[in-house]
Order: structure tokens, then C-alpha cells, then sequence
């Protein structure tokens, strides 16, 4: 895999998970923190887009999402710092490297 795809493989990676916990945290506004059904509505659109940008990964399903999974755990302690102010502690961010070193070998390990 060139350079370029894996670039293009984490731009990907990076879109996905936005799409996906930028929804989880638009429904979690609605249904927990009382946010207006418009905010669901919109969550339910962006999971839409979610389940789109995956399927433009240069690898098969099992391995994209395997993957996917690891980005996942990176993205969701970034977005819960960032947007509640939930400061991730050194174990976090111990797992979050374990899992980036994971997601490396699943999608950009010579095969």
C-alpha cells in the first residue's frame, strides 16, 4: 500500500468515526440531555453517512471495521476531552496507543 492509500485509508478512518460518534453524541444530546428531536434527527442522518464513507476503504469488510474499531476507541476520548470536558487519564491514553498500534497492523502491514 502506497503512501497515498494510507493517507487516503486514514482520512477515511478519520470521516467515519466523526460521522459516528458525532451522531452518537447528537442522540445522546436528545435522548439524555434533552435536546430537541431535532437534534436525534440530524444524529440519524450523520449515521447515515457513517455507514457510507467505510465502504470506500481499499480493504474487505472484516478488516475494515476491525480496524475502524481501534480509530473508534482514539476518536471517542478525543471528542469526550474536547466537547465534555472529560480529560482522558494516562491508562486511556495508554489503551488508545495499544489500539493504534493494532489498527496499524490490521489494515497497513505488508500482506
Amino acid at each position: 500500500m502506497t503512501m497515498r492509500m494510507v493517507g487516503s485509508s486514514v482520512f477515511l478512518f478519520l470521516i467515519a468515526g466523526l460521522c459516528e460518534i458525532g451522531a452518537g453524541w447528537l442522540v445522546w444530546q436528545w435522548l439524555r440531555e434533552g435536546k430537541g428531536l431535532a437534534w436525534g434527527l440530524v444524529g440519524g442522518m450523520v449515521l447515515i453517512l457513517y455507514g457510507i464513507v467505510p465502504t470506500f476503504q481499499p480493504a474487505h469488510f472484516g478488516r475494515v471495521y476491525a480496524a475502524y474499531g481501534g480509530v473508534f476507541i482514539v476518536l471517542s476520548l478525543l471528542w469526550g476531552w474536547l466537547l465534555d470536558g472529560n480529560v482522558p487519564d494516562r491508562f486511556d491514553m495508554i489503551g488508545a496507543a495499544i489500539a493504534l498500534v493494532g489498527v496499524s497492523v490490521i489494515m497497513y502491514w505488508p500482506r
